[in-house]
């Protein structure tokens, strides 16, 4: 598990470099349009603000993220569980804490701590049935096994 949390760390990073990066390039511009202009002007003004305000929120998540500010509300990351669908098929999840720890080609098979289904199975045990909301209506899962993180 160190290996995929320095592999999202080292993701969350990047991100953050990214955008302060954008953040630059968009204070930049702000600051060479600035000066007379038309209506039309001060509108792309705001609205180059309100992007900057909403890459300053996402950078300070992030940071938040990788101080170790993850408050986790579901069940608990690096747990593994095993469901069956109404249909009769199993699967093995692994519960993650937030999204960016998903890994590239295991979409079908992570679950974020705090996705209605992370949130059904908090106090889930083997051989249960948990409920959760999706957007198509109400959906099923039989919990097979549970393996929470020591």
């Amino acid at each position: 598990m160190a290996g995929a949390e320095s592999t999202t760390r080292e993701r969350l990073a990047e991100e953050i470099r990214s955008l302060r990066e954008r953040r630059k390039r968009l204070v930049d511009e702000l600051v060479q349009s600035a000066g007379p202009g038309d209506s039309g002007d001060s509108s792309q003004e705001l609205q180059g603000g309100d992007e900057i305000v909403a890459i300053d929120d996402r950078i300070a998540e992030l940071e938040n993220l990788l101080a170790g500010g993850i408050e986790v509300q579901g069940v608990a990351p690096g747990t593994e569980v095993v469901l069956r669908s109404a249909d009769g098929s199993t699967q093995t999840y692994k519960v993650v804490a937030i999204p960016e720890e998903v890994l590239a080609g295991e979409e079908d098979i992570t679950v974020t701590s705090e996705s209605p289904l992370g949130l059904a199975l908090v106090h889930s045990q083997q051989g249960e049935t948990v409920r959760y909301p999706t957007p198509d209506g109400q959906a099923e899962v039989e919990v097979l096994s549970i393996r929470r993180p020591s």
